[in-house]
């Protein structure tokens, strides 16, 4: 199925594995929560900076994957976001939106089986709709930076490449998962060109417990995380200094609870990061969701 996380927190999705697509047939909606905690850029004496990144975020998202034929799924997924700003000597600015929905098409392209498990490879491409809101004001009801609305106004391009090799040094309940995507960015609102946004996330999960009949598992494992964000465009501008990139380390976990049904929490905390004039580093993330697969009856042909 498709890994779809939060993009701008790039957090964990849906999936166990994200290589995997959903089975023909089958239908899956999933809620996340992911808050995320920033620090904020050094120097800000006055004002808030046009490349100020949100100190604290929320993103709620809600998705629909349908599987419409083997080795192929269709996402939609619709983000609302809150965000605030809130540095010493700053009067405190955010707010609520929807933010930008993601259309997503994922292939499979290699699949085997082995004795040891199985290794298979997808990708994953789409837009990056201008759907969010970017109407947010701030103290004295002036418009906020681009870089604190919901969304961008820009129409982006999403890519994604997605490998999983289970049976890792021939242990059966051990997992490699890789999820390297990239996101392209357009000009969008006030006339700001975020920058492009590039995330490997590398997850070793184990599988301790799996109930004989498939209906319950248990995965756990570390997480590590790059990402680099490239630096933004103001007015055709570059801002110097307001991309890096940032290594995160962390935990997640998943628990089937019932067939078809998964629970999720992961946590990532910074471990080293680039020091850009004005590089917000992410200091925190934790996400929770839950999953639910099903299996779309209105689309299976009956055989007769």
């Amino acid at each position: 199925m498709i890994s779809l996380r939060a993009f701008m927190a790039s957090a964990q999705g849906p999936a166990p594995e994200t290589a995997p697509p959903l089975f023909p047939g089958g239908g899956l909606v999933s809620y996340s929560s992911v808050i995320t905690t920033r620090g904020a850029p050094p120097g800000i004496v006055a004002g808030i900076p046009v490349t100020s990144r949100p100190t604290l975020s929320h993103e709620a998202d809600l998705n629909f994957t349908w599987g419409f034929r083997r080795d192929f799924d269709l996402a939609i997924l619709v983000p609302i976001v809150t965000n605030h700003f809130d540095v010493p000597g700053v009067a405190g600015a955010g707010g609520t939106g929807l933010g930008d929905a993601v259309l997503l098409i994922k292939y499979r392209f290699y699949r085997r089986d082995s004795s040891r498990g199985t290794t298979q490879a997808s990708f994953t491409l789409g837009p990056k709709l201008s759907t969010g809101r970017t109407d947010v004001t701030g103290p004295g009801a002036q418009l906020l930076p681009a870089t604190l609305q919901p969304g961008s106004g820009s129409t982006d391009l999403f890519l994604g490449a997605n490998w999983t090799y289970t049976g890792l040094f021939h242990v059966k309940r051990l997992v490699a998962d890789e999820d390297f995507h990239a996101l392209v960015r357009s000009e969008g609102t006030q006339a700001t060109r975020l920058g492009n946004d590039f995330t490997s996330r590398f997850w070793l999960s184990y599988r301790p417990y799996e109930a004989k009949d498939g209906s319950r598992e248990w995965f756990i494992g570390p997480v590590l995380t790059w990402t680099q964000a490239m630096d933004d465009r103001a007015a055709g501008a570059i801002e110097t200094g307001s991309g890096g990139g940032a290594l995160l380390a962390g935990i997640t976990t998943y628990l089937g609870v019932r067939p078809g049904m998964h629970l999720w929490f992961g946590m990532d905390w910074d471990a080293a990061h680039s020091s850009g004039a004005r590089f917000a580093p992410l200091r925190r993330r934790i996400s929770v969701g839950i999953t639910q697969q099903f299996r779309m009856h209105i689309f299976i042909k009956e055989k007769g």
